[in-house]
């Protein structure tokens, strides 16, 4: 028989419980949807390496934007940064792409600030994760004449 002061332990046993599944599993809700808006941002980031690769001077903004629309809306320049810069192959100095030689990396950079759905998640990780994608592709058809190339 159950004594009368033990009656309510079973309920607060399984409100503590679930308070700390609920917590488990909203951290792995978050993390999924974390890591699947990072997947689409390095895709696009690729798609942007592999057209600047053979076309430098083509527009790669437009490109990356293009990839896609979902989860994260990448056509919307209000929440989706992106940079494109090159790489000098010999003295691996930053360069502007137009400049760019055959054989030097191109870098796309997309950034895009996650946004924390679940309120108490926000207490532990931030109320927003920046989330960054960069791929760096070899220029295969370079802008300009190889004279000013090494």
């Amino acid at each position: 028989m159950i004594k009368k002061s033990e009656r309510g332990q079973s309920l607060v046993e399984l409100a503590i419980s679930l308070l700390i599944l609920l917590y488990l599993l909203s951290g792995a809700v978050e993390f999924g949807i974390i890591f699947f808006q990072y997947v689409q941002l390095r895709d696009a980031a690729q798609e942007g390496a592999l057209f600047g690769s053979m076309n430098p001077t083509g527009d790669i903004d437009s490109r990356v934007r293009g990839a896609s629309t979902s989860p994260i809306n990448l056509a919307d320049v209000g929440i989706v940064g992106i940079t494109v810069s090159a790489i000098d192959k010999v003295t691996g100095n930053v360069e502007t792409v137009a400049t760019a030689c055959e054989g030097d990396g191109l870098t796309v950079t997309v950034t895009f600030e996650h946004q924390v759905f679940m309120p108490f998640m926000a207490r532990f990780i931030g109320p927003t994760r920046t989330l960054t994608a960069s791929v760096t592709d070899t220029v295969l058809t370079p802008p300009q004449t190889t004279s000013t190339c090494h």
